[in-house]
Formats: structure tokens, sequence, C-alpha cells
């Protein structure tokens, strides 16, 4: 069993930076591919970035590509976000995720709140 903890959210301007962490327990996380999503109010819950379990592989939704960069710390059982040139539109509770049966590759369509191990989110905030 793996939980997993947010941390990091808060209200920032527009182009600010916030780094969002994804504490874990459990020994296995670093065994596991992770990956973020965000869901806004009224709209669906979209992937944003993934990790495999190694760091070497790095996946991004084309809306945050060149602006948002996934890490881990498998030492500290933690990942990361580091969100830069933030837009209102990136306004969002924003959760990490992780399944043992997934590659990061496949987390973008397959993983879903159906499946694998969710924090409970973090919320950001971008003002205008």
């Amino acid at each position: 069993q793996v939980q997993l903890v947010e941390s990091g959210g808060g209200l920032v301007q527009a182009g600010g930076s916030l780094r969002l962490s994804c504490a874990a327990s459990g020994r296995t996380f670093s065994s596991y591919a992770m990956g973020w999503f965000r869901q806004a109010p009224g709209k669906e819950r979209e992937f944003v970035a993934a990790i495999s379990w190694s760091g070497a592989g790095t996946y991004y939704a084309d809306s945050v590509k060149g602006r948002f960069t996934i890490s881990r710390d498998n030492a500290k059982n933690t990942g990361y976000l580091q969100m830069n040139s933030l837009k209102p539109e990136d306004t969002a509770l924003y959760y990490c995720a992780a399944d043992p049966t997934l590659a990061a590759a496949q987390i973008m369509l397959n993983l879903n709140p159906s499946r694998g191990y969710w924090g409970q989110g973090t919320q950001v905030t971008v003002s205008s």
C-alpha cells in the first residue's frame, strides 16, 4: 500500500513559479512510475506529466511542455512538479498518482481515479 500526500500549492501571480511535492509512504514507491494530474472547476481531470521509476523517462501534456518539469528523489520517496511561467489557465487542484502496473508512457491514457494510488490534491491558483 502506498499513500501519497501533495503539498506546495498556493496563490501566485501569472508568470510566477511554484514547486509541488508528492511525499509517498511505502518502500515500493521508488519502483513505480508516477504522474501529476489536475482538475479545474467544472472540467475533467487531465494529465499533466509523468516520470518513470528511475527518472530517466518524462512525459508532458502539450499545454505545460517547456514550462513544467517533473522529477523525483527516490531516496526521499518524493516526487516534484516545478511549475514556471504560470498562467491563469493552470489554476486547478493538482494530484499526484502512482500505479505499480503502469509504465510512465502509459500513465497519460491509462491512469485514472479507479486504479492506482492518488493523493488528496493541492490547490494552485494563478491570478492574472
